[in-house]
């Protein structure tokens, strides 16, 4: 049977019923038995006949002893919703002061797992050792998909297992939002996996400084949401926020040093969240630019480009392949968004005749038919190439993969699906038709834009929660289902334009539900029927 976040939910009842009876019987053969259980003779008279046996006094019927009962279990209500749930009869599981969490032999991987949750739940953590009555085992184990986990809540136990780590600890989530919504995990098996793989938050912290100890606490909050990826937009026009050994000319006043990177991208892996790196270019560099302005892009008239490096030079690419490296190895997820969005050179009618010096270098790199476009995706690719020797996957916005033209992005980028408003703009069925793999910003649903500039407005939780899903690339409009398996999930995303238009505090109280609303949809992407003023209530009672 299947269980959602949808259905009526009531906890288990105590059901008393009756079923004891009492008879009373005479012994056979003259005799009786009394109350106190011994056999006397009967009365008799020699050489009489014998007296017959009075019937027994009818008395009160004893106390009868009463049998619990348990309806069927219902679906432990979370955020997000566990995927299905196998009812059973039974009390449920909850902390008691006998209990512990305990790792099964063969799973001590799970130890930081089992240590996190005991400390949650206020029961003491045993390690490798025998369950018994009352404790959580938590196990590796299983040939479910990546993620995916079972819970088991029988006998006054609790067994979470998976075949992976990630999952795992994907349980413990289930089971401590259960127990602080309701005070009790339901009897039964819940068996849960997500929607998408990448499930996440973008930050831009290149225009804000956001403190080290406020991103921890996101990551802490992303973790109980079943988020496993966070986005650093640390380099843009306004700043760059991470120290630099490589170029330290570059870094802003305000910056997080590498020690901070390092206690973050721990805690991150903790909760199995990736913390994936950004340097965006060849637009958005006015920080490095400002320490180099030899490597500002500038027009025929010699009027330079706000934030663009003029890729021509060949000093252009030895600095932002320095910091590229320098990052990788810091960073060690698996991915790294190289940017290649919103290049000025591409914005004008004319890019040959404005920016001559691109064009030239584009021929004379690709060939006679070359333009600034192909020069820019060569620029495009050969950053994926860095970041690849690096071993890691690169990402980037879809406004650096265009139509047409003589070179054409690797197929291994994956796009950030974020716009559809760029000069020559191309749908999202366009990417996908070309075999790519897709993840959905979706400005419309998930951008929130501190002062709300350039027509955005800050989204709601209620408008993602009912209207958006992954297949909701750009606008409101679904692409069509035979693409679903290559959009890889999605990333609510912080922009922070107007840097000073709230605080720290108001932005995370800001994208408090939004991101709510999101992990919901990137675990489970049915429509929901739970209204939304039920989900924010729910919410409120488990996080």
């Amino acid at each position: 049977m299947r269980y959602s976040i949808w259905g009526s939910h009531t906890g288990p009842a105590l059901l008393a019923a009756v079923v004891a009876s009492v008879t009373v019987a005479a012994c056979s053969g003259g005799s009786s038995q009394g109350a106190s259980g011994t056999v006397s003779a009967p009365s008799s008279t020699v050489g009489a006949p014998p007296t017959p046996t009075p019937p027994p006094e009818t008395g009160p019927s004893p106390t009868p002893t009463p049998t619990r009962t348990y309806p069927l279990s219902s679906a432990p209500l979370t955020v997000p919703a566990v995927a299905s749930h196998e009812p059973a009869r039974g009390p449920g599981w909850r902390p008691a002061p006998s209990a512990g969490v305990v790792v099964a032999k063969g799973s001590e991987r799970l130890a930081d797992e089992g240590r996190l949750l005991a400390g949650e739940l206020r029961i003491p953590y045993r390690g490798v050792a025998a369950v018994r009555s009352g404790d959580v085992e938590l196990a590796l184990g299983g040939k479910g998909a990546a993620e995916s986990y079972t819970l088991t809540t029988r006998d006054n136990r609790v067994r979470i297992t998976g075949p992976d780590e990630a999952g795992v600890f994907y349980g413990t989530r289930t089971l401590k939002q259960s127990v602080k919504g309701s005070g009790a995990m339901p009897e039964g098996v819940v068996n849960d996996r997500p929607a998408k793989p990448q499930r996440g938050l973008s930050l831009d912290t290149a225009r804000k400084n956001f403190d080290a100890g406020w991103i921890e606490d996101r990551i802490r909050e992303m973790g109980d949401l079943k988020l496993n990826q966070l986005g650093l937009h640390f380099s843009d026009d306004q700043g760059f926020r991470i120290a630099s050994d490589t170029h330290p000319e570059i870094v802003s006043a305000e910056h997080l040093t590498k020690a901070e990177v390092r206690r973050i991208i721990a805690l991150a892996a903790s909760r199995h969240i990736t913390v994936v790196p950004e340097i965006d270019s060849p637009g958005h560099l006015g920080a490095v630019l400002r320490a180099h302005p030899d490597l500002q892009l500038r027009n025929v008239q010699g009027t330079p480009r706000e934030g663009a490096i003029d890729i021509s030079k060949p000093g252009a690419a030895a600095i932002v392949d320095d910091l590229l490296r320098e990052y990788s190895a810091l960073f060690p997820g698996r991915w790294f968004h190289v940017g290649a969005d919103e290049y000025q050179a591409l914005t004008v009618s004319d890019p040959a005749a404005s920016y001559p010096q691109l064009a030239t270098a584009a021929r004379e790199k690709y060939g006679a038919r070359a333009g600034v476009q192909d020069l820019a995706e060569g620029w495009l690719n050969d950053r994926a190439a860095v970041v690849r020797a690096a071993g890691k996957t690169a990402k980037a916005w879809n406004d650096g993969f265009f139509r047409g033209g003589i070179v054409h992005a690797d197929k291994n980028i994956e796009v950030e699906y974020w716009t559809g408003k760029e000069i020559g703009a191309r749908p999202p069925a366009e990417y996908l038709s070309e075999g790519r793999p897709v993840v959905n910003l979706n400005d419309e649903f998930l951008y929130y834009v501190l002062g709300e500039p350039n027509d955005f407005t800050y989204p709601t939780g209620e408008r993602i929660y009912e209207q958006w899903t992954p297949r909701v690339l750009r606008g409101t409009t679904a692409v069509p289902e035979r693409y679903d398996s290559q959009i890889l999930g999605g990333l609510f995303a912080v922009w922070c334009d107007l840097a000073g238009a709230q605080t720290q505090a108001q932005v995370a109280d800001g994208i408090r539900m939004p991101l709510t609303a999101t992990a919901q949809k990137l675990w489970d992407e049915r429509a929901p029927t739970m209204s939304w003023e039920r989900f924010r209530a729910l919410a409120a009672e488990v996080r």
